[in-house]
């Protein structure tokens, strides 16, 4: 990766400045990744084979039979690309703004819980290479590294995403940290009410925190480099890799909300009204996250919300859930212009994002692709996959006459005969 965070194909005219130039360490690692890995299936494929099936299916896979995981790609793939003839394009840009801060491209890095478990501090790997590369990373409640450890990154623009307790005062303390620490945004996850069905984890023997039972030990023996690379470094420096975030003598059940129906980190009692207790809490930017209808949009719009994120969870909870990408036009014609709209679940490629924003989102959200990333060669892994995502934009984007992001719109995207597809 280069130093700066520039747009592939394009000028570096106005490019990100970040922490550090390249070592000619990073500079060989980048070209054996980018000659290995073509695309994000190819660094999904590798992730799949280092890690523990435990661990890489709790971030791969979904819910009950899988109807929103699968949907969500299929969705993306329904829709078309219009070539634009005759545009000079020479000068294209991926580089945007969000919250009035500049961005390589439109795209943030999702939270995610099972970071920590994909390369030893997992979570800082990620936040390194965000940085590095000129987007947001996203800190989940449920990870191993602490928001204060984060907030060290040299240029890191972070955020924060909370599951709210039973016990609010827990709650919002980890909001305060986060405040204190610097952090730019917030994100209330708000489509997990109660614990999904993920028969897989129990089958693998697979649960949060992390513990070792027959079927892990099994399993952990089938992938040495992960338990030598990954596992032996946590034994050594903290013991078992547990969630950070919970106070003394509460992890077990606290974490229990992302594998268990422990009653402290349940979200069944979350109302507006905990919503508008951090709007008066925040003095950041502020998401809500699991926007799927468009009265839940104009209500959180009207409650000074910053951005709406259209999300299904990546198809890990509610299964059958509408896509994302479907209902954003509708959503758009509700609240567009009244705050910013950004989707997650179902991005693969760089294509992905600009029918995204063809179709009225503000960013993206990714969560796998980095993890992918991450399984595969840390920070650098990373930049790798944030690298194809940027370049594949930028073909489309030169592909479809768009020159800057703020010119990617409607006429770029075919949905199909009116009244059907």
């Amino acid at each position: 990766m280069s130093g700066t965070a520039t747009t592939s194909g394009a000028t570096t005219a106005g490019a990100m400045p970040v922490a550090t130039a390249p070592l000619a360490s990073d500079a060989r690692l980048a070209a054996k990744l980018a000659a290995r890995y073509l695309n994000i299936a190819d660094l999904r494929e590798a992730s799949r084979k280092r890690l523990p099936k435990g661990v890489f299916e709790f971030f791969e896979r979904g819910s009950e039979d899988e109807v929103s995981l699968n949907e969500n790609r299929a969705a993306f793939r329904r829709i078309k690309l219009r070539n634009k003839a005759l545009v000079d394009v020479s000068t294209r840009s991926t580089r945007m703004e969000l919250f009035g801060k500049p961005m390589a491209m439109p795209l943030a890095i999702a939270p995610t819980g099972a970071a920590g478990l994909t390369w030893y501090e997992g979570e800082l790997e990620v936040a390194r290479a965000a940085a590095r590369f000129g987007v947001p990373f996203t800190l989940a409640t449920p990870s191993l590294t602490s928001i204060e450890r984060i907030a060290t990154v040299e240029n890191g623009r972070n955020w924060f995403q909370l599951y709210m307790w039973r016990e609010r005062e827990l709650s919002h303390a980890l909001v305060k940290r986060a405040q204190d620490a610097g952090f730019e945004a917030l994100i209330l996850t708000t489509d997990t009410a109660v614990s999904p069905i993920r028969e897989y984890n129990k089958r693998n023997g697979f649960s949060s925190p992390f513990h070792f039972n027959p079927s892990i030990v099994m399993d952990v023996a089938l992938h040495p480099r992960w338990l030598i690379e990954v596992m032996l470094p946590y034994l050594r420096t903290v013991g078992m890799p547990r969630p950070v975030h919970f106070p003394e003598g509460s992890q077990g059940r606290a974490a229990g909300a992302i594998g268990s129906s422990a009653r402290t980190m349940q979200g069944d009692n979350l109302t507006w009204d905990d919503l508008a207790r951090l709007r008066d809490m925040w003095k950041g930017p502020l998401m809500i996250k699991g926007v799927n209808l468009p009265e839940d949009a104009v209500r959180a719009a009207a409650m000074g919300v910053d951005a709406v994120i259209l999300s299904n969870h990546g198809g890990r909870n509610l299964d059958g859930a509408v896509s994302p990408i479907e209902i954003l036009p509708e959503i758009v014609a509700e609240v567009g212009g009244k705050t910013d709209i950004i989707i997650d679940s179902g991005i693969r490629r760089g294509s992905d994002v600009l029918k995204a924003l063809a179709l009225g989102a503000k960013a993206v959200l990714s969560g796998r692709c980095a993890l992918y990333g991450a399984s595969v060669a840390g920070a650098a892994g990373v930049e790798h996959a944030l690298t194809l995502l940027r370049k594949e934009l930028d073909t489309s984007m030169g592909f479809t006459g768009c020159r800057s992001v703020a010119e990617i719109g409607p006429r770029a995207v075919w949905m199909g005969p009116v009244g059907g597809r």
